[in-house]
């Protein structure tokens, strides 16, 4: 899957470059610059950071197949930073878990509901029904209308549940062969691009604009919505032609 990795970042990159072209300075003062030392507020939990980040790479891929949760790891690498920051005193922990955005939680906590109720009522069986329409068209629609399909609606319905009713509703279709990897690829970077048109589609974009407003930088959906379309459509497009193209080549 290199070519569609090189596609996909390459589309990005260019659609980057022709949307922000005007905004971006030829020439910048280097000196007006903060240097990176004395941005670091807390040197230990800083380097505790490092330490935590590498630990849970390795307990993702060793703890996990032992039947420990990845919920857990990730708590417990946050618990052990949140004890050095609170000891180091530099960080007002308090106020970080006072300010955090808890209504985000909440908000993904009712969206799986949601979501598992649309399952239920049968949402996976009408998106292999359409799958299976598509399957019977070949490979390249397959591919693209997988993928346009789960962009969708990972941009409405959030793209961490999109991605499992996806994966439900391709094993649920009658697709085999090189036309179900095809929709099994093309989900993922559905679920991958989609969410980058409206800011409901990702969890980790909601906590952006948070921050973001937090430091009185607004980022309206109106513009966000503008934006993500404009930017996302071409590289969802180029990324799936590329993929239905190289898995074309091994049939």
């Amino acid at each position: 899957m290199i070519p569609v990795d090189v596609a996909a970042i390459t589309a990005t990159l260019g659609m980057l470059h022709l949307f922000f072209r005007r905004d971006i300075p030829v020439t910048y003062d280097v000196s007006l610059l903060k240097t990176p030392a004395s941005v670091i507020k807390d040197p230990a939990t800083f380097r505790a950071g490092w330490i935590v980040l590498f630990l849970l790479l390795v307990g993702f891929f060793v703890l996990e197949p032992l039947g420990i949760p990845i919920s857990a790891i990730a708590a417990t690498g946050a618990a052990v930073l949140f004890i050095v920051a609170k000891r180091g005193h530099a960080i007002n922990t308090g106020k970080v878990l006072r300010d955090a955005p808890w209504q985000i939680v909440i908000f993904s906590l009712g969206m799986y509901l949601v979501v598992y109720g649309l399952r239920n009522a049968g949402l996976t069986e009408s998106l292999s029904d359409v799958l299976n329409l598509l399957a019977e068209k070949g490979l390249w629609a397959a591919t693209f209308g997988t993928g346009f399909l789960t962009a969708f609606l990972s941009s409405v319905m959030n793209n961490m549940p999109t991605v499992l009713i996806g994966a439900l509703s391709i094993d649920g279709s009658t697709a085999t062969g090189v036309v179900k990897e095809a929709m099994i690829y093309a989900n993922v970077i559905g679920c991958d691009l989609g969410p980058k048109i409206t800011p409901i589609g990702s969890l980790a974009t909601l906590l952006w604009l948070h921050v973001l407003a937090q430091k009185n930088m607004t980022i309206t959906w109106g513009y966000y919505f503008r934006t993500g379309i404009i930017m996302t459509l071409p590289v969802l497009f180029v990324t799936l032609a590329v993929l239905a193209w190289r898995l074309s080549v091994t049939l």
